[in-house]
């Protein structure tokens, strides 16, 4: 199956303390360590280790955050296709507290790619699903070639202004920048995914009937909880390039946000395609 991405990278150093410091506190890392994340590369990397190759469609800067987040992508199986923006790389610091809860500070202009750039395009009518964090109107027309299109609600006004058909729109239902309300795009997506950690979520079809699901149980015990959504949104697209209904599809894509919750940083939990034991019904 081919997939792709496209989305935005932030370099993310993170930090484990015992608790996110209250004003005037001083704490002491644990642990620290450093890794491309943002939820377009978190997505891809996720799809990458589901279908086996996946290309990211980004932007880049030119700074030595910017070629090392494209040497580290690369090395983690991504095609990229990568505009390169003459600006420092976005970059962002997390906190991540014993309870494994992140804590983000972005820094910096975020980085997208947009159809006006100079990258292979062309190769998103040949792709099964792709997911969309980040691009302008006109890509978001674009990768409506693909024969699946997946969303993020956090970038509500640019699928307005695009007025395409999205296969399935997800976001947080924790997240106000993510909200979504019926009729907040015409026309409107006949799947709706909102997720609420621990608590599952629920999604919506297209004739408005809701249902709930629940959480998956970890595999394995807490970690850390960045890029749980970007690994839930990721399997998502996969499961739905895959041929599977919305409920099979959407509990694939509560086991990645679980998995990703056991592992360190954007990408240390992502299940792979070892992982799956599911009926693939792609044609």
């Amino acid at each position: 199956m081919r997939v792709a991405v496209i989305g935005h990278v932030e370099w993310i150093e993170f930090v484990r303390v015992a608790r996110v410091p209250a004003p005037g506190d001083i704490v002491h890392a644990s642990k620290w360590w450093e890794a491309p994340g943002g939820g377009g590369a978190v997505a891809a990397v996720q799809l990458a280790r589901l279908a086996g190759e996946c290309t990211f469609y980004t932007a880049l800067g030119t700074d030595a955050l910017g070629t090392r987040a494209r040497a580290e992508l690369t090395a983690m199986g991504l095609r990229l296709e990568a505009a390169v923006r003459p600006l420092p790389q976005r970059r962002g610091f997390t906190y991540v507290d014993d309870a494994g809860e992140r804590t983000i500070t972005v820094i910096g202009e975020r980085l997208a790619p947009q159809a006006a750039d100079p990258l292979a395009w062309d190769l998103l009518a040949e792709v099964d699903a792709v997911y969309l964090t980040a691009g302008d109107v006109d890509t978001v027309r674009l990768a409506r070639r693909a024969r699946k299109l997946v969303a993020t609600s956090r970038i509500l006004p640019i699928l307005r202004a695009a007025g395409v058909v999205l296969d399935a729109l997800v976001g947080s239902s924790r997240d106000p920048s993510e909200r979504y309300a019926a009729g907040d795009l015409d026309p409107p997506p006949p799947l709706v995914v909102r997720t609420a950690g621990s608590a599952g979520g629920s999604y919506e079809l297209a004739d408005g009937r809701r249902h709930d699901y629940a959480a998956t149980p970890l595999p394995g015990p807490v970690v850390d909880a960045y890029g749980c959504g970007d690994s839930f949104a990721a399997g998502l697209t996969y499961a739905l390039g895959a041929g599977l209904a919305p409920d099979e599809a959407v509990q694939l894509a509560a086991r990645c946000g679980a998995a990703a919750l056991t592992g360190r940083g954007p990408h240390g939990g992502q299940l792979g395609r070892e992982d799956l034991s599911i009926e693939k019904s792609h044609h």
